[in-house]
């Protein structure tokens, strides 16, 4: 591929969006070249042979469209954005058999980190430790719990297999089972992002946390992504930023 990589950014109008554009505009061999926003310019009056990836961090009744699109004109795609239901997902899944896509809650190199670190931590403690999960974010995110901290559940899970989510507690709810995992969230102020697996065993603990400060982390994250789909010839499936991290 010769010049620049064009790159179509969906939810250009959004917190994820406005960071990426200026991280694209002061990175060389990178070019926006549509700017898809609610009330501007749609994906459907995009020409395909302008966009090298797609990039989506915008609301999740957007998701299907972008997908459709990018399973359509076979343009990679890299997708943030969270909240996403099994209908979603199941066209998330229906494109990927025709295009790359890299889709991950959390794009930063350290929750990616935790990822790897939280099943394995779970099954070298074994069962005499409780799991609990605490995440935190801005007061404006609308989904909880996390993307993230859904993902950290599926990793413990995974560990864990006769493991039953809780989320929050409130009341005469019984003494804590063995099997349960709680999660616990957070929301106010401007807080970027805060998970912390807690494993609790009897007179010692272990804490797993990463707590974001910058949301560039996020942004340059998916930029990664997006070369990595584009700097190689990727076979059509869904891959997550462990793939990107681990994979040249």
């Amino acid at each position: 591929m010769s010049g620049a990589t064009s790159i179509a950014l969906v939810g250009a109008d959004g917190r994820m969006g406005r960071r990426l554009a200026a991280l694209i505009e002061g990175e060389a061999g990178l070019t926006v070249s549509a700017r898809i926003e609610r009330d501007g310019l749609a994906l459907d009056e995009l020409s395909p042979s302008t966009v090298d990836v797609v990039i989506d961090f915008s609301v999740a009744a957007q998701v299907s469209a972008t997908v459709t699109w990018c399973q359509r004109h076979e343009v990679p795609l890299v997708l943030g954005t969270t909240g996403l239901d099994p209908d979603a997902w199941a066209s998330v899944d229906s494109a990927a058999t025709t295009v790359p896509i890299v889709a991950a809650p959390n794009f930063s190199v350290g929750v990616n980190a935790l990822f790897a670190l939280a099943g394995e931590l779970a099954r070298m403690v074994g069962p005499d430790f409780d799991l609990e999960l605490v995440e935190a974010h801005h007061r404006h995110k609308v989904d909880a719990p996390s993307g993230t901290a859904v993902r950290l559940l599926e990793v413990l899970t995974e560990a864990r297999t006769n493991a039953v989510t809780r989320c929050g507690r409130e009341g005469l709810v019984g003494p804590r089972t063995d099997e349960e995992i709680g999660v616990s969230v957070v929301r106010g102020g401007d807080v970027v992002g805060e998970h912390t697996v807690l494993y609790l065993g009897e007179g010692e603990q272990v804490h797993l946390t990463h707590r974001a400060t910058d949301r560039d982390i996020f942004a340059r994250g998916a930029l990664r992504a997006a070369k990595w789909l584009v700097g190689a010839e990727r076979a059509p499936r869904r891959y997550d930023m462990g793939d990107v991290l681990t994979t040249p």
